[in-house]
Parts: structure tokens; C-alpha cells; sequence
């Protein structure tokens, strides 16, 4: 039998690619893990922003089926960047000639005496990239407010195809023409929310093999057994875990240097108001400056098209960080105010608050090689470990169904 950790998306893919003889145990009261909606006071908030950007026909096709049209939205994306008293276009590199004069210069003369490909680290390649004026405007002061850490820490590939390159002839064409396209120019949202994709999932699986509120707490590899919160010991021929890989470690006694593995915990706020408040059509805007104490605010309500503002923000935090989401919730109301989202004549209706943690894994190159290593390890042991967290790294939730999907077919043979 196999033993699935986990009701996200990767947990339940497998299950579904899979089939055969399975348990799936999550330790939450709920399946979906970050893929969640609630639905409350004629608002709709995910656990943040989910935006699919389909690249794989099959999984489209099946996420998709049964699904109408007029139940999604399809969206050109438009996101701007609040850089002093301006919106600059993203990605900031694309869009220095909407700076004012001197700070174009400096970018671009900067631009072009940047170069060279001798950098280890995440903050080292933006230099050598972008150089010094465009990396400490946006690319390091944004970026630090995201993963909470020292860029050095990072490695120069962290984000892989996620991250906005941009060749300098390219910058110097969308001066005139401007194509601000990237991986994900465009989505499709449901309007339910992203647990509409977890609900087609769960069609393929039978729900009485998916156990809610199951908390493992350790792994007895030689006995090939998993022990619950309550004590109940179950055995499983396959291990397959999308818990985050160093608490997969721990319940494994597996041994390891807690210095190669770092992370990010980010807070939530999912705040809907009785009214739209300013003029902003953007479906998200970024903010470098340590002004505001959010990174990224999101508009449900430009993605949707409602009529009352519904936001999402997202605040970035050390992983050993105490976090007081009733601390934070007045600054947050106060810097969106300052950031001129909502004014005083909006009200709060409703709100929540999430902890995501781990939200962003520092990816370094350290940590790439001891997970392959340790990976290499559990597989003799039949455990596999899959996921955004699993697999400790930065991907799409595509690229989680995808892995799920080899992983499934591999232990088919």
C-alpha cells in the first residue's frame, strides 16, 4: 500500500495518476493545503494568489473538463510597481525610461557597464545583470522584503524560470514598443476560487481513502511504518510525502545540517471592503520600499470584476519570526492608505489573516545538492518526496501535477 502525506495539490495528483492501493493522510481538517478558497460575505480569497498558466495540454484538458467557460476569466495581466510617487510598469528593468530622467540614466549607463557571468549568489547575478542602479532600486530592496533573508544567501538560479531576465538589447526595444511579457503573461482564475481545481482532483479519487485531521509525527523506516498524533501505527510499501522536506527529514531521523535548509514565512491578509476605492485597475502591484510592511498587494475584485474592493496583501517574515496577525492588521490598513489603495471613506466588511510557513524556500547551492543526496537516500528506502516543499524549490502548481504525474507513472512499472 501506498501512504500518501498530504492533501495538496501534489498529494492528490499522485493519488489520482496512481490509483491502486492508497491512504492519503492530512493532517489539517480540510484537503487543498495552500490551494484554498473561502468564500465568505460575497468575497472570494485563495491562501494568496493562485494563477494558472497552463502549459501542459493533458493536465489542462483534465483540470479543465466540465468546467464552463462563463465559470472562469481570462486575464492580460497588468501589474505596476509603487516606486516612490510613481507606478512603473513591471519588470522594473523593461521599464526604466518611465523613471524620472536622472534615475534613466543611471540605469541605463549602469546597464551597460554591467556584465560578466563570474557571480555565485542571487544578489551577485542581479548586479552583473542589471547593474548597480537597477538592482538596488528595485531587484534587491523588493526581493529582500520577499524572502526575508540576505540575497548573498541565495542562489544566482533561485527562481529559475520565474525570474524576469531581460537582455539589454530587449530593455532598450520597450522604450518604444512595450512588451512586458514574462512566464506568465496571462491566466485563467476561476471564479469560485482555486479550490475549483482541487474539487476536479478529488472527482478522480475516492474520498474514503483520504483521512483528515492525521498528523504524522514519525517515520519508522526500518519497520516501514508511520506513526500518528493518536498513536495509531500504519504500514506502507510506498512512502509518498509533500510535507516540507526538513520536517520529512525529522520524522525520519534522517540526519542533516539545519544550516543548508532556510525559508520564509509569509502573512496573509485577505481583507474585502464595501466599496471600490481608488483608480487602480491593476490586478497586483509590487512594493520595494520598507515604507509599506507589505510586499505585494493583490485586487480580487480587477481579476473578477467586482464591485466592492477585495485585497489580498502579503507580508514577508524570518522563519523563526513570532508572528501577531492582530498586531499587524492596523499597519496594514494604515500603509494601504499611505500606498493610496483605499481611502477613508472605504470600510472593512471582512477579513482573514493566514501564516503561510514555509512559504518561500532559499534555494542555494547547498541545499540543491543535499536534497538530491537525501532524495537519493529515502528512494532505497521507498520514500519519495514531491511538491513545492518536497522537493524544496520554486515551481508552479503545473509543475506539481507534473511531478506527481512522472512519479505516479514510475512506481506503475
Amino acid at each position: 500500500m501506498d501512504i500518501i502525506i498530504g492533501a495538496g495539490v501534489s498529494g492528490l495528483s499522485y493519488a489520482m495518476f496512481h490509483g491502486g492501493d492508497y491512504v492519503i493522510l492530512e493532517k489539517d481538517d480540510t484537503v487543498g493545503g495552500y490551494c484554498r478558497t473561502t468564500r465568505r460575505n460575497g468575497f472570494v480569497w485563495d491562501y494568496s494568489g493562485h494563477f494558472f498558466h497552463f502549459q501542459d495540454a493533458h493536465i489542462k484538458e483534465l483540470l479543465m473538463a466540465g468546467i464552463t467557460p462563463d465559470a472562469m476569466v481570462n486575464v492580460d495581466k497588468c501589474t505596476r510597481i509603487k516606486y516612490n510617487d510613481r507606478l512603473i510598469d513591471f519588470p522594473f528593468q523593461k521599464n526604466i525610461h518611465q523613471l524620472d530622467k536622472n534615475e534613466f540614466i543611471d540605469c541605463l549607463v549602469d546597464l551597460f557597464q554591467s556584465g560578466g557571468n563570474d557571480y555565485q549568489s542571487f544578489k551577485e547575478m542581479l548586479y552583473a545583470k542589471f547593474g548597480k542602479s537597477i538592482a538596488e532600486k528595485f531587484l534587491i530592496p523588493y526581493n529582500t522584503k520577499l524572502y526575508a533573508t540576505n540575497l548573498d544567501n541565495l542562489d544566482s538560479n533561485a527562481m529559475g524560470r520565474f525570474f524576469p531576465y531581460a537582455e539589454k538589447e530587449e530593455i532598450v526595444r520597450n522604450f518604444r514598443h512595450a512588451t512586458n511579457t514574462s512566464y506568465n503573461g496571462s491566466f485563467v482564475y476561476p471564479r469560485e476560487g482555486a479550490i475549483i481545481y482541487i474539487n476536479q482532483i478529488l472527482r478522480h479519487i475516492n474520498s474514503k481513502k483520504i483521512h483528515t485531521s492525521s498528523n504524522v509525527t514519525a517515520i519508522d523506516v526500518n519497520a516501514k511504518e508511520v506513526v500518528l498524533s493518536n498513536g495509531l501505527r500504519l504500514h506502507y510499501d510506498r512512502l509518498i510525502s509533500t510535507m516540507p522536506f526538513v520536517r520529512l527529514l525529522d520524522r525520519a531521523s534522517v540526519e542533516y545540517d539545519p544550516a543548508v535548509y532556510s525559508w520564509n514565512q509569509v502573512l496573509v491578509f485577505n481583507i474585502g471592503f464595501d466599496r471600490k476605492g481608488t483608480n487602480i485597475t491593476d490586478h497586483w502591484l509590487y512594493f520595494p520600499d520598507k515604507e509599506y510592511c507589505f510586499y505585494r498587494v493583490g485586487f480580487y475584485d480587477n481579476i473578477l470584476g467586482s464591485n466592492r474592493m477585495s485585497l489580498y496583501i502579503e507580508l514577508g517574515f524570518d522563519k523563526n519570526a513570532v508572528i501577531n496577525a492582530d498586531n499587524w492588521l492596523p499597519r496594514v490598513l494604515e500603509d494601504l492608505k499611505l500606498a493610496g489603495i483605499v481611502d477613508d471613506n472605504q470600510k472593512v466588511v471582512d477579513y482573514e489573516s493566514i501564516v503561510m510557513n514555509p512559504a518561500y524556500v532559499h534555494i542555494s547551492e547547498s541545499s540543491r545538492r543535499d536534497v538530491a543526496q537525501k532524495k537519493e537516500q529515502l528512494a532505497e528506502l521507498d520514500i519519495y518526496s514531491i511538491g513545492r516543499y518536497g522537493s524544496w524549490t520554486y515551481c508552479s502548481i503545473e509543475d506539481n501535477i507534473k511531478e506527481a504525474r512522472e512519479l505516479a507513472k514510475l512506481n506503475s512499472q
